[in-house]
């Protein structure tokens, strides 16, 4: 006989980063990919060492390499050329070796995700419950292609410039620290030393860019993720006219009303691009000026050693070089902020689904009739 069925529940896969993070990362470890992944990412970090390593030795150039320009030193220029050409060229090989291992991690990557939520997708009665489980439900097929495609990608990037980064700045520091020496003033009668105060001053430069950064380009992380959504409708709406094309050419109403229909999941898409728009557009004022004042910072900062004569012109060179290295690192968050947005809201997208995929069998198995025996 008939029942009525009773309201079905929806279910919603929000979370906060750290939930989502956890969900994702134990499917990762469940993944037949798993030791795969974690030995190509063990590869790429020797491939950083490495890389970092020959950086620290091409820094270390600069100062017998300025200095014999400074002498005016012929023989000592083109030796200094022989060993530019030796530590470049490693370099070179360094630097293909580790685009090579970061994409193929992209790729290793978005074959466990997608596997993963394919799987999660098509066990039994999922695919059905999900149509009843609310928006999150809404165009699977977006998220399991083209979000998975951008949130391992993004990921992969992402992953392997924070790691070289990270062991930059460690080295770096290091080297910065014990060209700067220290720098003494007197204030009020007091006389002050601050040691190593090149890295002070690339830390401060970091910090004030990397919260600039933060206050200006926050709002990103809603933007792209309603840019997001906004598109999984238009591409629903142009693929569901698509299919039936012919009965809606077939009536002029019908037409008209999916030329409708499209236009404004369109229009949703234009304003919520516009939205991203602005948002980027001021974030450019923080991260170009700040890169304008990189051309003259480290020689400022590293002027009063110069001047006093506790640098020759070759260890300038060299501590600018240091600097730069020190504070790009640092600058690593200040320079990817509209990018780790934008992982950001992919992740709260695919984790979301796949959230919403594992607590949609909480909606029970639906039933329309049910038949009885004499």
């Amino acid at each position: 006989m008939f029942e009525d069925k009773p309201a079905r529940p929806r279910i919603s896969g929000q979370a906060d980063l750290l939930s989502q993070l956890k969900m994702m990362i134990g499917a990762l470890l469940s993944s037949p990919l798993r030791n795969r992944l974690f030995a190509i990412g063990g590869v790429v970090f020797l491939v950083i060492v490495a890389t970092t390593y020959a950086q620290i030795r091409l820094n270390q150039w600069n100062q017998p390499f300025y200095d014999a320009l400074a002498r005016r030193d012929l023989h000592g220029f083109f030796t200094q050329l022989t060993v530019f050409a030796i530590i470049t060229s490693i370099l070179l090989v360094l630097n293909v070796l580790q685009r090579f291992l970061s994409e193929t991690m992209k790729l290793w990557l978005r074959q466990g995700l997608t596997q993963d939520l394919v799987q999660e997708w098509l066990k039994p009665e999922r695919a059905h419950r999900l149509l009843e489980a609310g928006a999150v439900g809404v165009n699977p097929d977006q998220r399991m292609h083209e979000d998975a495609r951008h949130l391992t990608e993004l990921s992969g990037s992402l992953g392997v410039e924070l790691m070289q980064a990270t062991v930059l700045v460690v080295t770096f520091v290091a080297v910065l620290w014990r060209v700067s020496g220290s720098f003494s003033f007197k204030m009020f009668g007091h006389l002050y030393v601050i040691p190593g105060y090149m890295v002070w001053a690339a830390v401060i430069y970091a910090i004030s860019a990397s919260l600039m950064s933060y206050w200006i380009g926050r709002s990103l992380v809603p933007r792209n993720a309603q840019r997001y959504q906004r598109e999984s409708e238009l591409r629903a709406a142009l693929m569901r006219t698509n299919e039936h094309i012919l009965a809606v050419q077939a009536r002029d109403r019908s037409l008209e009303i999916a030329r409708r229909k499209i236009l404004d999941r369109l229009n949703g898409v234009l304003g919520a691009l516009w939205r991203l728009v602005f948002g980027l557009t001021n974030l450019t004022w923080i991260t170009a000026g700040y890169g304008w004042l990189m051309l003259v910072a480290p020689i400022l900062v590293a002027a009063p050693a110069y001047f006093s004569g506790a640098l020759t012109f070759g260890g300038l060179m060299m501590a600018v070089g240091a600097f730069n290295q020190v504070q790009l690192s640092l600058r690593w968050y200040v320079d990817n902020f509209s990018s780790i947005a934008d992982w950001r809201a992919t992740l709260l997208r695919v984790a979301e689904f796949r959230r919403a995929l594992i607590a949609c069998d909480s909606l029970g198995h639906p039933k329309s009739t049910e038949t009885t025996h004499a």
